[in-house]
């Protein structure tokens, strides 16, 4: 009965299509087929159909959906409610003023995002509309690709990409396999080969293909693009045999058919569910250290904006507590408003001041912002000197928010292979019981100049060893996944290997196995071709030798091995197994294990990656127990890769040692240049590797992440096996302590002196630093001993790393209390988790997929452009994108504490000093244009200094330029400019008389006077000197600047004239008409005009003036230099020990 009862719950969860989410497998009906009766019971699940939506908008939902999105961000929400107050309230100023502004904000950003989703409808329907193949009733018709069903066979010709996720039934080729590219999913381009299922590999005809009567059992949609579990049922004369189906069956998505006529294959994940479409979720959002300043920066003129309306509203109170000052009996509100709540009254008020000064906070700041990050990440791109003539690539922006965090890194965390090396591998030698083999030259299928012949050290061995040397290259020759190809170019690369005689190529998603397979070819052995399940191989006497490939263990990060099982045409049966020393020596029960060992030592000191290769003779009764266990594993449904895992470590185990092979991943172009100058820039580099530790220790010495001078601590499993972690890291500690006096340092590393230890931590041993044990009381401590090793040192390695554990060091220096911005720099998979956990990530174009350049914020196509991209662009972004918050927030105190002041000449009535015109153009019109042209362009320093320069860097180190006291500068400078242009005008209009005909007029300027003319006289000065003060500022010059500087100041004189001139018919008031002309038509009007504008100015001048002479930053420095146009005198004061003196010195 329970039996029953468990069988009905699975139909009951597969039925309901709500519980769906539930089932972790899903049973597919190949053809759609119901199995034969008494096999199973036919329930059709529901599965999606095989569109693909990226787009996140449809028409209906625009506009509810994007203004949702957009009035989550808090400066839109607020000036939201500013203008909802200004309708419901009688205001001083038009609701126009704020919601004309948030409206061309809302409407920009909107424009901006329905066209960006506009594109990804387009793009989505090429592809749900395109027409794909389908086998139905045993003829091959035509279908949309959005109308395919799960279960459905597709027939997939030469080149046509796959529709959706695939199991491969059958191919044109005899022996079931077919080649794909999966360029657009991961970026490699080399050619993967895909196995049929054993059983209908033969059906090749429409109508064989049609006969097939089978279910599929799967796992349920997983992101994983290499992991798939699933069984097949096939269903021969009414009974099922089942097989194993893994990632080698399953065709993804994206893909594309190569070098295989025609496949046919079955639906199994359509649309949303296809592993590509798994992938599309988005990052996580990372914000920018400007960001959090500004936002805090906001969090204060928020509060001056409260307290500017409590002040404001409690005097206009204590102003009408007389009488005498009361409103006015002749406006009709009095009455009504003396009737009502006092609290009430306040109230409103307040929030009517709240109206009146919100032009404090600059909404349109954050376009500007915007726009100046979406189109400065093109000059990123657009940079030549980061194009890469080998790849024809250029640097790619994924993230244009981080721009600025580029110029604040602290710490850089790199990979080693691939990154700092090019991954591009040269066999070098290989050992086999001692006899060093030399075959000179071979790279990645390319047989290098002047390697004619084969060098041999040592005497010749004897006929015994003689025998285990042949052994070892057969085992080379067959322990590999490398694909021999018959064509001239593989992706426009040439890689002959026959040299003239044959068109045949050698081609693996691994360099390693390529490499290897060339030098055993130098050696002797060609590896020929996998046909029928057979490897063949042509020996030193040219003759063609036969192995059955009976099953292969594949290689994985956690084993660090790979096997294959043959059996020889004598019938013999061997395990041949290839992998590092570490996975593979305390498997070995003999070999000449001590004379291996010492040549892997000697290999690994010299920077070279090294492979150990060993064997195992099967006996027929051993591999039908391999076999069982293996088949087990496979056709487990539940936890397969660790039932694999487990058969594996079973059968890998008692093997023989024959030897070990070494191979150079020489170190990419400028890679110890690089890293140089990111040390010379105050920035701590970390590498850390899978590597073991003496091959990246040389790679480390010889990209000069260490020195010679350089003291190396480690905290390796060795050194904790022969006395405590605990002890051991208080030893390192007491070390490093002792040399710095025992002064706590600066995690940032910017001190300059820090270059005496290098540190070396191994996997294991920081497992146990990050998870401290239960039986040590002092373990807690652990880590911030560990921190404070590190901070000591100059660089730190970190090899036989995990890629959790890469992005646990990561997190450990992020989250530390310095909270250092972190930055990681990785080529493969196995580095994307670190590349999300930094700050900033940067993925390198290299040789193993593009995942982690999908992954990056941004992506570049060497290491060496790192060195641009972080001194360069980082450092002027930084700088442009300070100086435009720091203005921005200048320029609108500036604008609005006059207001403020003037409500004590006005009897606190809220009466605007200004026009709504001029309100609301302001930030819009008169002032924008010339910040954002100035936080795009702007060098304050010649590119070629930086770069020439690396401590430059420093200057703008932990966000020197938005510190407080250089926000609380620019906020005092705004307000003393405001009471310049106030009171200015104020006595310049203090002495006035009525004329005959009743206007008020200056009896020093002979200029009509009223509030309007006071307060355009101040918006005139304001807005001339706010533009002057940032050309003051401005270092490069460009025409651009020149336009949008003075056409700035042009087009407001313009619309001053314009907007005074004419009287407008749609306007219910003219108090402007005139005014403009009025004062200008004042000879004292333009005196006073130039004098209050100097005056603004002058104090800023001289401070900058005073602070230069007398404590210059390295930066001021250079900029006086080229200021002199003595470009030979900046290089030589680049070089003198007076400018690194000057390091430490930050911005004032």
């Amino acid at each position: 009965m329970g039996l029953d009862l468990s069988t009905l719950r699975t139909l009951i969860s597969r039925y309901c299509v709500g519980e769906e989410n539930w089932v972790d497998s899903r049973t597919i009906y190949i053809g759609h087929k119901e199995p034969p009766p008494g096999a199973e019971a036919f329930i059709q699940q529901r599965f999606p159909d095989n569109r693909i939506v990226s787009s996140k908008y449809t028409f209906w939902n625009f506009i509810p959906k994007n203004m949702f999105e957009q009035f989550r961000r808090v400066a839109n929400f607020y000036f939201l409610i500013i203008f909802l107050v200004q309708l419901i309230i009688d205001t001083p100023t038009s609701p126009i003023t704020s919601g004309l502004p948030l409206f061309f904000v809302i409407t920009v950003t909107a424009i901006k995002q329905g066209y960006e989703d506009w594109l990804r409808h387009k793009a989505d329907n090429s592809v749900n509309q395109c027409s794909v193949h389908v086998l139905q009733n045993g003829k091959v018709i035509r279908k949309q690709s959005r109308k395919l069903r799960v279960g459905d066979v597709v027939f997939v010709k030469e080149d046509e990409s796959f529709p959706c996720d695939l199991i491969l039934l059958s191919t044109s080729r005899d022996d079931g396999t077919c080649f794909v590219t999966t360029a657009s999913l991961d970026g490699e381009s080399s050619h993967k080969t895909y196995y049929a299922v054993q059983d209908t590999k033969a059906y090749n005809a429409e109508k064989e293909v049609d006969s097939i009567h089978a279910t599929i059992e799967c796992e349920q949609p997983q992101p994983d693009l290499y992991k798939f579990v699933g069984r097949i049922n096939i269903y021969m004369h009414n009974e099922p045999v089942a097989r194993p189906l893994g990632s080698e069956n399953l065709l993804l998505r994206g893909a594309t058919l190569k070098n295989t006529e025609y496949i046919y294959a079955v639906v199994i994940y359509t649309g949303m569910e296809t592993k590509m479409a798994l992938n599309y979720q988005s990052k996580s959002q990372k914000r920018s250290a400007v960001e959090k300043s500004l936002n805090a920066y906001l969090v204060v003129y928020l509060c001056i904006l409260i307290i500017k309306a409590i002040i404001n509203t409690v005097l206009k109170y204590a102003w009408q507590a007389d009488p005498i000052r009361d409103e006015p009996w002749y406006d009709q509100r009095t009455e009504v408003e003396r009737q009502r709540n006092i609290v009430i009254r306040a109230f409103t008020d307040f929030l009517a001041f709240m109206v009146l000064f919100n032009y404090i906070i600059p909404v349109s700041m954050y376009v500007t912002v915007e726009m100046q990050k979406f189109l400065g990440s093109y000059f990123i791109m657009w940079d030549d000197e980061m194009f890469d003539q080998e790849l024809g690539e250029r640097a790619v922006v994924n993230t244009s928010d981080l721009n600025e965090e580029l110029g604040q890194v602290e710490y850089v965390f790199t990979d080693k292979t691939g990154t700092l090396t090019e991954n591009n591998m040269e066999f070098i030698e290989c050992c086999v019981d001692g006899h060093v083999y030399v075959a000179q030259a071979i790279c990645n299928g390319q047989v290098m100049p002047g390697a004619d012949s084969m060098d041999m050290i040592d005497t010749s061995p004897g006929p015994e060893a003689r025998e285990r040397e042949e052994l070892f290259f057969r085992a080379l020759c067959l322990c590999h996944t490398v694909q021999v190809k018959e064509e001239e170019t593989v992706d426009g690369i040439k890689q002959g290997i026959h040299h003239g005689k044959s068109t045949s190529f050698y081609i693996s998603s691994s360099p390693d196995e390529v490499a290897l397979v060339e030098g055993m070819k130098r050696l002797g052995f060609t590896y020929l071709r996998l046909k029928d399940s057979h490897m063949e191989i042509l020996n030193r006497e040219e003759e063609i030798e036969r192995f059955e490939l009976l099953e292969v263990l594949t290689f994985d990060s956690v084993r660090r091995r790979m096997s294959v099982i043959v059996k020889a045409s004598t019938g013999e049966l061997y395990l041949f197994c290839k992998g590092a020393d570490s996975s593979i020596f305390p498997r070995v029960v003999s070999g000449k294990v001590d004379q291996v060992k010492a040549r892997v030592e000697h290999n690994a000191v010299e920077g070279l990656r090294t492979l150990c290769v060993a064997y195992r003779p099967l006996s027929p009764a051993q591999y039908q127990e391999v076999c069982q266990l293996l088949s087990r594993a496979k056709l487990a449904l539940q936890d397969r890769d660790k039932r694999l895992a487990e058969a594996y470590d079973i059968i890998e185990k008692d093997l023989i040692l024959l030897g070990a092979t070494a191979v150079e991943d020489r170190l990419q172009e400028k890679a110890a240049d690089t890293i140089e100058s990111l040390h010379k820039a105050g920035m701590k580099v970390w590498v850390l590797t899978g590597d073991k530790m003496e091959t990246a220790a040389a790679t480390c010495y010889a990209s000069k992440l260490f020195h010679r001078n350089t003291q190396i601590l480690e905290l390796t499993t060795k050194r904790t096996e022969e006395q405590s972690l605990h002890d051991v890291l208080f030893d390192l500690s007491r070390t490093v302590l002792r040399q710095h006096g025992g002064m706590s340092r600066d995690i940032s590393g910017l001190s300059g002196d820090c270059m005496d230890y290098g540190l070396i931590i191994d996997g294991a041993t920081l497992s146990t630093v990050m998870k401290p044990g239960q039986e040590d009381s002092n373990s807690g401590n652990y880590k911030e001993i560990f921190l404070e090793i590190c901070r000591n040192c100059s660089a730190v390695l970190c090899c036989r790393m995990a890629p959790l554990q890469k992005a646990q060091i990561v997190k450990l220096i992020k989250t530390s209390k310095e909270h250092p911005i972190t930055l990681a720099v990785g080529d493969g998979a196995n580095d994307v988790s670190m590349i999300l956990e930094a700050h900033v990530g940067i993925g390198i174009m290299g040789k193993e997929g593009r995942q982690a350049v999908r992954n990056s914020d941004y992506a570049i196509p060497k290491f060496k452009h790192l060195k641009k991209i972080l001194l360069v662009h980082g450092h002027y972004y930084y700088i442009r994108i300070s100086e435009l918050v720091q203005y921005f927030f200048y320029k609108n105190v500036c604008f609005i504490f006059p207001q403020f002041l003037y409500q004590f000449f006005c009897g606190f009535s809220q009466q605007p000093l200004y026009d709504t015109a001029y309100l609301t153009l302001y930030n819009i019109s008169f002032t924008s244009l010339p910040i954002l042209v100035y936080s795009l362009v702007e060098q304050h320093i010649n590119m070629h200094i930086l770069k020439k320069d690396p401590s430059l860097y420093r200057d703008i180190a932990k966000n020197s330029l938005l510190r407080w006291p250089i926000f609380i500068y620019w906020t005092v400078l705004g307000v003393y400019d405001a009471i310049v242009m106030f009171f200015g005008a104020y006595f310049l209009f203090d002495n006035t008389t009525f004329t005959s005909n009743g206007q008020l007029m200056t009896t020093n300027t002979q200029m009509m006077f009223g509030n309007w003319t006071f307060g355009t006289l101040v918006f005139t000065v304001l807005v001339f000197t706010v533009t002057f003060k940032l050309a003051l500022d401005t270092h490069y010059w460009t025409w651009i600047n020149h336009f949008v500087i003075w056409g700035s100041l042009i087009f407001f004189v313009v619309f001053s004239l314009l907007w005074g001139g004419i009287l407008w018919p749609f306007l219910n008031y003219q108090r402007m008409y005139y005014v403009f002309m009025q004062m200008l038509s004042s000879g004292p009007a333009w005196l006073s005009i130039v004098l209050l504008i100097t005056a603004s100015l002058l104090p800023d001048v001289l401070k900058k003036v005073i602070w230069r002479s007398l404590w210059p930053t390295t930066t001021e420095r250079i900029q006086h230099v080229t200021d002199n146009s003595a470009y030979e005198e900046a290089e030589a004061c680049l070089s003198s020990d007076s400018l690194l003196g000057g390091l430490a010195v930050t911005q004032a």
